[in-house]
């Protein structure tokens, strides 16, 4: 009777690790009604180590990145499905730490992706209405320390003068008053135009509709598994310029004027965001995916 007992518990022991291992089952049932120019949407059978290939990466596997090959700081978090991720679609964490300097960058900690077919001059991303897709979600293993200055997803240029928007969050350099934990879209002025509290459960989903005819953006935002809603009206913005989409996280340092390349940042960091649902679509006559 005592072995049988101990069997049992081993085998419900054994059950309940392999049920723990799992990942969460919820997925999301946003459905793309739109046609997809540009997509990061990351298949479920990828392995790290197919983002060090241009032949199996949805991204551009040398950008953007220090030393570390994407193999070894991209990681698949055990969460539930963003929105517009469903059962062959899986949620990716960009993370960063003391290595990750970008060229000659030392100011910056960054690393990001770049979607493959988003070209710098002449691309399909920055032609009639595009609507770039995205949602993060926060993992308390590796937090952000909110006293530093973050961008998060943005438009750069193609001569790296500027930036169409960004998506960014934490203490933004040269402002004062605001609440660094909070989302905040600013536009090619450098002016907040939307901003929404950092939730540190749920999932967050974005999007932002850029008329390179017509010169405005348009966002648009929801939680978990809700539709998105506009949360501004289509905003006079400058959308010139063409460049690449960057998604991921830049850490701008503390303490300098100069902080590409000097400044302050702590040792020791392992900080983490979360990504799903990352497209780019055609919004031509008005077609958004909700």
């Amino acid at each position: 009777m005592v072995s049988s007992t101990l069997l049992l518990s081993s085998i419900l022991a054994a059950t309940l690790a392999t049920a723990t291992a799992l990942p969460p089952h919820r997925r999301g049932t946003g459905e793309i009604q739109c046609p997809i120019i540009l997509s990061g949407l990351i298949p479920t059978s990828l392995t790290p180590s197919d983002f060090d290939s241009y032949a199996t990466s949805p991204f551009n596997p040398d950008y953007i990145r220090g030393s570390e090959p994407f193999s070894e700081s991209l990681k698949f978090p055990n969460v539930t499905s963003s929105r517009f991720d469903n059962d062959t679609t899986k949620a990716i964490e960009v993370t960063i730490n003391d290595q990750s300097i970008f060229q000659s960058q030392n100011g910056f900690r960054r690393a990001g992706l770049q979607i493959q077919g988003d070209e710098n001059e002449n691309g399909p991303g920055t032609e009639g209405v595009r609507t770039l897709h995205w949602s993060v979600k926060q993992d308390g293993q590796r937090g952000l320390n909110l006293t530093h200055e973050y961008l998060n997803v943005w438009h750069e240029t193609a001569d790296y003068s500027g930036n169409q928007f960004n998506f960014q969050t934490g203490t933004i350099i040269g402002s004062s008053g605001g609440d660094e934990n909070t989302f905040k879209f600013i536009n090619r002025q450098n002016q907040e135009v939307w901003s929404t509290p950092v939730d540190d459960s749920a999932w967050q989903n974005f999007a932002i509709t850029l008329d390179f005819d017509n010169n405005t953006i348009q966002i648009y935002y929801s939680k978990d598994d809700e539709p998105l809603e506009a949360v501004t009206e289509a905003l006079s913005n400058d959308n010139s310029g063409a460049g690449q989409y960057q998604i991921g996280l830049l850490k701008k340092p503390t303490g300098t004027d100069d902080v590409v390349n000097s400044g302050y940042q702590e040792s020791g960091i392992d900080e983490g965001q979360i990504y799903g649902g990352l497209f780019l679509e055609d919004s031509a006559d008005g077609c958004i995916s909700l």
